[in-house]
């Protein structure tokens, strides 16, 4: 892996707790305005420039990219945020309750995202990767890191261990209770050189913002007759985290209609699960999927197992799509479908009662985790996971570390 340290525009001293914003993918326009309201400074204003637009503004219209581009800037010139003078790599932790993880914030070549060096396991959408494209090239900066994941490395881990000790340039409670702690690498070079022995990473959240990224330097690549491969644009900005201490929650369903009757969808189920009306929410291992339906709960087992060498086709919310929404519940490509809709496991089962009791969906499928072993299984196959498969949290906070392309 080539990763490379960078000259951050990162918050004035005072500044990181009210500039570090939540990403622009989990809120819509009306929860950032209610975050951003009365701070100018937060990052929402640079990742979801739309808030300062009028209301019937189209989000992927040239007034939000050009907001966004001249939010950055004024931040810039304001002093807001500050640009280091040398190259850094730095160290990332956030606390959410009991869990504490800690990622390395660096840039990485495109090219290893090219050449599957970064893996993926889940596909783009092209209207998202367009929308990506043109706000980072006309930002002409990374504002949000991709979230990768890597096996655990004893060489890394000393070197953060070392530079826990340290005093950091951060250290902030957001509003949602999520502690967040950033320091500086003494010695960038030595993690750099130790990536170097890192066969591959993977991406854990920001598919659209690594794939954008690589098309952003293709095109500058072609547009530069002295390309060396070295330039900043060849460059995104990421930040790495050992799989040890990485959390994935599950990513729950709610179906918003039925093609048909409710009696005709459960004798169509029972053909392939065995139903168990017991109450449970949760399901308990992986192979059980809960379902919601009239108020109560019950968990469905699979009376027929898909092929173990099949990483794709064993992990849960495989079956659940093959089995139930593709056939039963004609939901196809549930990328496209407005018959069902995704809910972090963050929210927990609570959420989707309420979806289904206040009458937005008619039921909800509860699912178990997908674990790091299978992710990376599925992305060492070279395949693609069922969009939605994986929530990871605590989210990574914007706006702490900015990685311009010059």
């Amino acid at each position: 892996m080539r990763v490379k340290a960078f000259k951050a525009w990162r918050p004035a001293e005072g500044k990181a707790e009210t500039v570090a914003s939540v990403p622009y993918d989990v809120v819509d326009k009306k929860q950032a305005i209610e975050l951003a309201a009365g701070n100018p400074d937060s990052f929402l204003h640079v990742v979801r420039a739309e808030i300062d637009l009028p209301e019937d503004t189209n989000p992927y219209s040239d007034e939000v990219y050009a907001k966004a581009k001249a939010n950055l800037e004024r931040f810039q010139n304001e002093g807001v945020l500050i640009r280091e003078t040398d190259p850094s790599i730095y160290l990332y932790s956030q606390r959410m309750g009991d869990h504490l993880q800690f990622g390395i914030v660096a840039t990485c070549h495109v090219e290893d995202y090219e050449t599957g060096k970064i893996k993926i396991h889940e596909k783009t959408r092209r209207v998202k990767e367009e929308d990506r494209i043109r706000y980072v090239d006309t930002q002409n900066a990374n504002t949000g890191p991709v979230f990768l994941a890597y096996r655990d490395s004893s060489t890394i881990n000393a070197v953060v261990d070392a530079t826990k000790s340290l005093e950091p340039l951060y250290k902030f409670t957001a509003e949602d209770g999520v502690e967040h702690t950033v320091w500086k690498f003494e010695d960038p070079a030595v993690l750099e050189e130790a990536f170097g022995e890192i066969p591959a990473t993977y991406v854990a959240d920001g598919h659209h913002r690594s794939a954008s990224a690589a098309k952003i330097g293709a095109m500058r690549r072609a547009a530069n007759p002295n390309h060396t491969g070295d330039e900043p644009y060849n460059y995104f900005l990421a930040v790495m985290f050992p799989e040890s201490e990485l959390k994935i929650l599950a990513y729950n369903r709610v179906i918003l209609a039925l093609p048909g009757t409710k009696d005709e969808f459960f004798s169509a189920l029972k053909d392939h699960f065995t139903v168990e009306a017991n109450g449970v929410s949760t399901p308990r291992e992986s192979g059980e999927i809960c379902m919601y339906i009239d108020g109560a709960w019950s968990t469905l087992t699979p009376k027929y197992l898909p092929n173990a060498s099949d990483p794709v086709a064993a992990l849960d919310v495989s079956i659940l799509q093959n089995d139930v929404l593709a056939p039963i519940l004609k939901i196809e490509d549930p990328r496209e479908s407005t018959d069902i809709d995704f809910i972090g496991g963050i929210r927990g089962t609570e959420e989707l009662e309420k979806w289904v009791n206040g009458g937005r969906a008619v039921m909800a499928f509860s699912m178990y985790p997908t674990s790091m072993d299978q992710l990376f299984s599925v992305a060492d196959a070279g395949m693609l996971m069922p969009p939605k498969s994986t929530w990871f949290e605590p989210k990574l906070r914007s706006g702490l570390l900015v990685n311009t392309l010059d």
